[in-house]
Order: C-alpha cells, then structure tokens, then sequence
C-alpha cells in the first residue's frame, strides 16, 4: 500500500480520526501524521508492522474485538464503524466499513494511475475466473511488479484488499471480479476501473439470486461497461451471450478468444493427454506457438486463451506465452488438484461447484482415469434456486456417461444427484448425510488404484474431506 497519513485516510473515507489508546501512538508526531504504510487486512493474524486493520462486523465474528490482536502484530491504526475507546492505536470511525474501504481503494489506484504506469485486468464469469488469474499472475511477470489476489477475493471486500496492495512499483494489478446480484460489478469497476476487461462464460452460477441466465449475462456486461475510455474487452467467442457484449463495449478494442468459433486468439489441434493434460497450438494474428498445459482438464484450454489473449494485449509475444503457459501451475487451493494418493489419483476440486464446473470435472475425471475405476464424491452445488433439483439430478445423469462406478453423494442437498445417478445406471451409489459418513463410505469401497474425484460447492465442506484423505496417505 502506499504511504498515506491517518489524516488522509480519514478524509478519503469522511472518517472521524479518534485516539484514546493508553499507549504512545506508534510512529512519531499526534495521530494525525501517523502513517498506514503495509497492507490493509480484515484479518488480525495478517497484520504487520504498519498495516490498517480494518474491522468488519460479520455474522459470527465482529472484527472490533481483534484490534487489540491486530495491534500487537504491529498494526498502527483501525477503520471501525463504532468507538473503541480502549483501542490500542489511533481509530479512524467511519458509518460503513466496506463502503470506506472501497473509497480509500478507489483513491489509491487514482494515485497510482496518476503517478506510474500501472494496467489493470480485470476477469469476471460464472466459471474459471480464479484458474485464468492465476495463469495471468504467472504469464505476466515479464512486464514487472504484479499483483493479484490469494484464492477468491472477488468480493466488496476482497478486491479493495487486492487493490490496496498496490505500490509505485505495481505494473499490472490483475482483479477478480465476482457478482451474486445485479450492480456488484457497477460498484466494483468504480473502485478499479479495468484497462482490460476478460469475460469467460455466461453459466448457471448464482442463478437463485439472478433468477435468470439472461440476468447473469446483463450482469457480466457490467465489467465490459465499467472499462476505462481506450481499454481492451477480451471476449470468449465460443459462448453467444459473453461475444455478443462487443455491443456494449462503446469506445474499447474487442479481443476474442475461442477453440470453436473463429477469434482473434485461437487454439487448435488440441489433444488431452493420460493425465488429463492439453496441449494445443496457439494462434494469433502475430503468430502461432505449440504449448502443452500443465493445467488438468480440456475445459483449462479456454482459461489458457483468455489469459493468453490479455498477456499478448500486453505486448508479450506467441512464444511467451505459449512457454509461460507450458510451466503455469494451480495455485488456489482445491481447485482441479491431481495427486497421486498411494497408487490412487485425488482429484481435488472441492473449492466450489456449479453445473458447468461439474461436468468439467467429470469430465477430467473420466480423462485422467482411462481404464481405471472412476469414484465421483460430490455434494451440493448452491445458489441455483428453482432449477436446483433437475440440476443436481442431470449431473448424477452426466455422472453415470461420464463412467462412474461409484457415486458418493454428500449432504441432503445433493440427493436428487444420487437419484440421478442411479436412474442413469451408475454401479454403486451412496446417499450420505455429511462428510465424515462419505470418508467411512471411501474406506470400506475403494480399490487399490481408483481415481477420485471431489467436487461440491464450498460450504458443503468436501475441500475438508479432500485435506483429509490425503493425510491419511495411501489408505482411506
């Protein structure tokens, strides 16, 4: 974060600066002058010296009560949204935490806009999002200092957080964008408004809230809409609702990406190999370069075009991206991680699901296991309102063409997949209450060498059960 005085951060966020804390302020000079000069953190135990610990009230845990904790990791100030007076170091109150985040994010980028060259990308979809920012996160480092956020910080919160990383050295600032109602990413885009905008699929995610594909579509066009004069869209071609934004995108260059439909950036010749793995020829107009993903899964070919389409957006050529593609690795947790588990292969994808993800997913799972037995455990897939029954229904389908032998369904929500799959004909299916009955059911069913695929939405608690089977080694 850049250096800005308690002073400034209580004018950017029309904050009340407050100090009653017992002990000397830290820094030198009254309270005013003290300086935020590390990273802003909702989170005490990743505070550090100079960081601004910014004290969100949740549903279960009210950040106001860890400031002391904040404090003693060195952090020098609090944004809180009511008094403290017993606070440790300087306060600055504010009506709404989340909204004076946003502002204080939204004025830092402006300065850094002002003061350095700095591009910022920003991704938004129903799926794919977190695996094209990590590819973009490694792709982009020949351009200089980047930033992107850890796992999924997509949210009001998360992307100010990401935001306020930023230092005069940031050359790219790459954003994940996410929207479970309409407006979120108006409000998002005012915060950071992207030089480039990548939009990868209209899908069923959030459907509950949206009530509607074509409402989640109008969404996702806020991210083209909200780019700045002069900016990129990167579109992916081969979905008819994400192309057709172009309209939208008054005054910016289009950039499309696709592996059917014709594009500017293409992949052709593709071919997945025994672990799951593509590799393809990457075209362009500047032209063509042979990479083979390190990525599993086919449906990781079109996150590789859309990061492949910002980096040479960016200036990197066909051959540096074809190379940084062949080398890019998973970074968030429980997302399309293979290990092998004895003489097993975990699939781990536990972070979060929708049909779309599903069925890429099973469809790895069918890739990666060729001739070996396959093992589907999946729980709930969230947020999908009234399709939500026939959806987890036509999975447990696609889970039985898919060439299941077992089908571990987890959770009381994912009982119409089970019914799915048993109508479909799948060998062996088991309906189980949570977790740790699923982890019995894998003990007592597995073969020496089956592949295993865990998949469900995050609350459903199976990235929990993924942890765990692994620890216990080669047996489950």
């Amino acid at each position: 974060m850049i250096a800005l005085t308690l002073a400034e951060i209580a004018a950017l966020t029309s904050g009340r600066l407050h100090d009653r804390s017992p002990a000397p302020v830290p820094g030198s000079g009254p309270a005013e002058l003290v300086q935020v000069t590390a990273e802003a953190v909702i989170d005490s135990r990743r505070a550090m010296p100079g960081s601004l610990f910014v004290a969100v009230a949740g549903e279960r845990v009210d950040g106001h009560e860890f400031i002391d904790a904040a404090a003693a990791q060195g952090a020098v100030a609090a944004l809180v949204s009511r008094p403290v007076p017993d606070s440790p170091v300087p306060t600055v109150l504010v009506p709404d935490v989340q909204l004076a985040l946003g502002a204080l994010a939204r004025e830092v980028l402006a300065r850094l806009r002002e003061s350095g060259a700095i591009s910022v990308v920003a991704i938004t979809g129903s799926v794919g999002k977190t695996s094209t920012k990590d590819l973009l996160a490694q792709l982009l480092t020949p351009l200089g200092d980047l930033i992107a956020p850890p796992g999924s910080f997509n949210n009001e919160l998360g992307l100010p957080l990401t935001v306020l990383r930023a230092t005069e050295s940031t050359r790219v600032l790459v954003l994940e964008m996410g929207a479970d109602r309409l407006g979120n990413l108006t409000y998002l885009t005012s915060i950071a408004p992207p030089d480039i905008a990548v939009v990868l699929a209209v899908g069923t995610a959030h459907l509950g809230g949206f009530g509607s594909v074509e409402a989640i579509a109008v969404a996702k066009a806020e991210l083209v809409q909200g780019l700045r004069p002069d900016g990129v869209a990167v579109l992916n071609a081969d979905d008819p609702r994400v192309v057709a934004m172009a309209e939208l995108s008054a005054g910016a260059h289009v950039q499309s990406f696709a592996q059917v439909a014709d594009a500017h950036v293409r992949a052709g010749d593709v071919v997945l190999d025994a672990e799951g793995r593509a590799t393809f020829t990457l075209r362009s107009g500047a032209g063509e370069a042979r990479t083979r993903l390190a990525l599993v899964g086919r449906h990781q070919v079109s996150n590789a075009l859309a990061a492949a389409t910002v980096a040479l957006a960016l200036g990197l050529t066909v051959q540096q991206v074809a190379d940084g593609l062949s080398v890019a690795a998973a970074l968030s947790p429980h997302r399309m991680h293979v290990q092998p588990w004895g003489r097993r292969t975990l699939i781990d994808d536990a972070y979060n699901a929708n049909p779309d993800s599903m069925r890429a997913a099973l469809d790895a799972l069918a890739a990666i296991a060729g001739g070996r037995r396959r093992v589907a455990v999946l729980g709930e897939m969230l947020e999908l309102g009234d399709i939500s029954e026939s959806a987890h229904e036509e999975i447990g389908r696609y889970a039985a063409r898919s060439g299941a032998a077992l089908v571990v369904a987890v959770g009381s929500g994912a009982e119409a997949l089970a019914r799915g799959a048993r109508a479909s004909g799948v060998p062996d299916v088991r309906a189980v209450a949570d977790v740790s009955v699923a982890e019995q059911v894998l003990a007592q069913h597995l073969g020496e060498e089956d592949v295993v695929l865990v998949k469900s939405s995050n609350s459903a608690g199976l990235a929990a059960l993924a942890d765990r089977l692994l620890g216990a080694g080669g047996g489950a």
